[in-house]
């Protein structure tokens, strides 16, 4: 598992897919330039070789075409021939003179389709070129869009595993103070939503641009007139789309906001049900949830009512634009300043110049969207960590399970001591016990065995060497953990055993399951081992749930076992299978117990009673008995009730 604490950054994550990004870009290029190529073709298509009854021609003779034996070369624009083709309702007549085109010869189909060869020839090269724009266009923008996600998806499955490195990295004081529901958001929703940042962005507001330029370039080679009176609403839609996208970023903020705490209350609320029915709490919570999915309910229709206004706005613009457009440019090619191909492309082009526009506005809230997912994703990557810098690099060896604390000082919270100068030894195979009130800092004395938390001063050694020179995950290998409260995963019950550790045999389960006096629950069960665990073990009771974790302890082998409140919630006679279970696996190895109960801790070889954050008693039972302290008290509740 990745330790590696530096920061992150985006450019981190791009900088090794450069070349895939260099031809995503390539390609936006290709698909839009073809893009912008169609309407110059059916330009080129409509006044070359469609509309072109006003061009004049002469006699040649090496002509492009044959009227009656005669060859005839077309003029070139603004060029007089002697020779017209004109239409009237009767027909197309060949004629000198515009004016008086019946003066001239009537033209038969056969002869009109001579004549016209040559436009023939070009409509249908024109035809072939504009669909090989299509057809290359569809397969360069598959390969385009096939390979940006696939990109994306790289980046974004590096992303996640780095996230969640990063959070198995974390000390427990980071879980303390983080909702689990804004985590859950984080590494999932967010992570997706910076996706679209390479998806819909980078793809986006390359093609959009070269769009909006292509068009303008365009536009004023072929007619700068009509082109001007582009630009002149080009400021209008601008001005919308600004509007737009600052009302549509604070509504974008406030749903991640309202969707964050749906998920931690999601989180909390699912976590806690038993808790919840217990108490008869089900109308309180529901009406907790339904405020903020009201809330959220409300962002949507915001969102929607933005959208809904942009939009037909924006095509209202457009619908006018292209209104006036054919008004204008339709009286031009009435007066034949204007022909009838640059008019319909420009109307082909204004169609598309809005498209990236609108689609401008609406990427830059993706942007954002995306944007405040990153800063949410690398401030959590780049979190101080409390460990970050304190992983020794030394091995354990000849482990025999020796402990001591050297005036150690410790508080959650800064100055609020929970252990106060405190002090003992625990030797290899010895049995301790800690005893005292709530608070005084029993599970704190075990969780900084483990390093899920950081002392402030004085010092731990493991095996005469401080813990500081180990790397967490090395002591943790040597220390067996049963809590109080049970965590069993979704699985089986084998699962649960080896938590997927290849290394553990059935054998060692089995044997495990001996040991702790689990072989009559398991004989029960109708698959045995491969019996489906329910969420958090839900079907089994306390008793059951508690015997899979000293099995899920034991087949590790641990050198140091570490036992807290294991048998606070369970029946008497499940305590004594447990106390047997821990006979059996107290010998050969240390063992640390935490109990309320004396019963469980009275043969220890050492019982430190903690009073306040300090060691107020130590020693074996006879002996704090004799001292008629704390501990006597205590003795004395339980043994007399």
């Amino acid at each position: 598992m990745d330790q590696d604490f530096n920061d992150y950054h985006l450019k981190d994550y791009l900088k090794p897919h450069w070349k895939q990004f260099l031809v995503v870009i390539l390609l936006i290029l290709v698909v839009t330039g073809f893009n912008l190529l169609r309407p110059k073709i059916l330009q080129v298509a409509i006044d070359d070789h469609i509309d072109v009854l006003d061009q004049s021609y002469r006699e040649s003779a090496d002509g492009e075409i044959e009227l009656n034996g005669s060859r005839f070369t077309r003029m070139e624009e603004g060029e007089k021939g002697e020779y017209y083709l004109v239409q009237t309702e009767k027909g197309f007549y060949w004629t000198t003179d515009q004016n008086n085109p019946e003066s001239g010869v009537l033209l038969n189909e056969d002869q009109v389709m001579n004549l016209r060869q040559g436009d023939f020839r070009g409509v249908i090269t024109l035809a072939l070129i504009y669909l090989l724009t299509v057809v290359s266009g569809f397969a360069l923008s598959y390969g385009q869009v096939y390979l940006l996600n696939r990109t994306g998806q790289s980046i974004i499955y590096k992303l996640r595993k780095d996230l969640y490195a990063r959070l198995l990295n974390q000390s427990m004081k980071f879980f303390d103070t983080r909702p689990l529901g804004n985590l859950v958001t984080r590494v999932t929703n967010d992570t997706e939503n910076l996706n679209e940042l390479f998806v819909s962005v980078l793809s986006g507001l390359i093609r959009n641009l070269i769009m909006v330029a292509g068009i303008l370039v365009i536009m004023f080679s072929m007619d700068m007139r009509l082109a001007f009176f582009v630009l002149l609403i080009t400021p209008v839609i601008v001005l919308i789309s600004v509007l737009f996208r600052k009302q549509v970023r604070k509504v974008y903020q406030w749903e991640r906001s309202v969707l964050s705490k749906i998920n931690n209350h999601l989180s909390e609320d699912l976590s806690g049900m038993r808790m919840i029915q217990i108490l008869n709490r089900e109308k309180g919570i529901y009406k907790e949830f339904d405020i903020e999915n009201r809330d959220y309910r409300n962002a949507t229709r915001r969102e929607v009512l933005l959208f809904s206004m942009f939009r037909p706005g924006i095509e209202l613009i457009r619908a006018l634009a292209i209104s006036l457009l054919i008004y204008f440019g339709g009286r031009g090619y009435l007066a034949q300043t204007i022909s009838f191909g640059v008019l319909y492309a420009f109307v082909d082009y204004i169609q598309q110049f809005f498209m990236p526009i609108l689609n401008l506005a609406e990427t830059y809230n993706v942007y954002q969207s995306a944007s405040t997912s990153s800063d949410r994703i690398f401030s959590l990557l780049n979190e101080d960590n409390e460990m970050a810098g304190l992983f020794g690099k030394r091995k354990i060896e000849n482990f025999r399970g020796k402990i001591e604390f050297k005036n150690v000082w410790f508080a959650y919270v800064k100055e609020e001591w929970v252990l106060k100068d405190v002090s003992f030894v625990i030797e290899p195979c010895e049995l301790v016990a800690f005893v005292g009130a709530t608070g005084a800092g029993k599970s704190s004395i075990i969780n900084l065995i483990g390093r899920y938390y950081e002392i402030q001063k004085g010092q731990i050694l493991f095996d005469d060497v401080d813990i500081m020179e180990y790397d967490p995950e090395e002591i943790r290998k040597f220390i067996g953990f049963v809590q109080q409260d049970v965590f069993l995963f979704t699985g089986t019950i084998y699962d649960n055993i080896t938590l997927g550790n290849p290394e553990i045999s059935s054998e060692t389960v089995e044997q495990a399951i001996k040991d702790v006096n689990l072989t009559g629950f398991i004989e029960r069960l109708p698959e045995g081992l491969e019996t489906p665990v329910m969420e958090r073990g839900a079907t089994f009771s306390a008793g059951e749930r508690q015997l899979l974790s000293f099995a899920r302890t034991l087949v590790r082998d641990p050198g140091i076992l570490i036992l807290d409140e294991a048998t606070a919630n369970i029946d008497t006679e499940t305590e004594l299978m447990i106390q047997e279970a821990l006979n059996k696996m107290s010998k050969s190895r240390t063992t640390i117990a935490i109990a309320h109960r004396i019963s469980t801790i009275a043969d220890a070889d050492n019982i430190i009673v903690l009073s306040h954050g300090e060691i107020a008693e130590e020693g074996n039972r006879e002996e704090l008995i004799e001292k008629d302290g704390i501990f006597k008290v205590l003795y004395e509740l339980q043994y007399e009730q």
